[in-house]
């Protein structure tokens, strides 16, 4: 399996958090770049974060910062984003990517994507 596969979406109230993972082949998670994005209803994708493990860096854009955190464990070739006191405009469909040279990407392989609703 070479496109990532995410799991961990669903519906939480304002405050409250959510784990996602993303699985996928060793392949895939080899290439060293792998990042995390998001697309609200009517409103295009943008950049949530990325974790480089070559160099043990992370990135988030602004609005998550302090609230999101990436990870990953190589054992299972699997990468998270722990997500805590999500708000309402939080909301969206969340896609992991891997193979990308910079944080920002292009990214070579997407997921299908998992929903993340926060109510208020």
């Amino acid at each position: 399996q070479v496109q990532p596969v995410e799991s961990g979406g669903g519906l939480v109230q304002a405050g409250g958090s959510l784990r996602l993972s993303c699985a996928t082949s060793a392949r895939t998670f080899g290439r060293y770049i792998m990042g995390w994005f998001r697309q609200a209803p009517g409103k295009e994708r943008e950049f949530v974060g990325a974790i480089n493990w070559l160099v043990g860096r992370t990135f988030y854009t602004d609005s998550v910062k302090g609230r999101f955190t990436i990870s990953r464990d190589n054992a299972k070739n699997t990468l998270y984003l722990q997500m805590n006191n999500l708000k309402s405009e939080d909301t969206a469909v969340y896609y992991c990517a891997a193979g990308a040279a910079t944080p920002e990407g292009p990214y070579e392989y997407w997921g299908q994507g998992t929903q993340v609703t926060v109510s208020s």
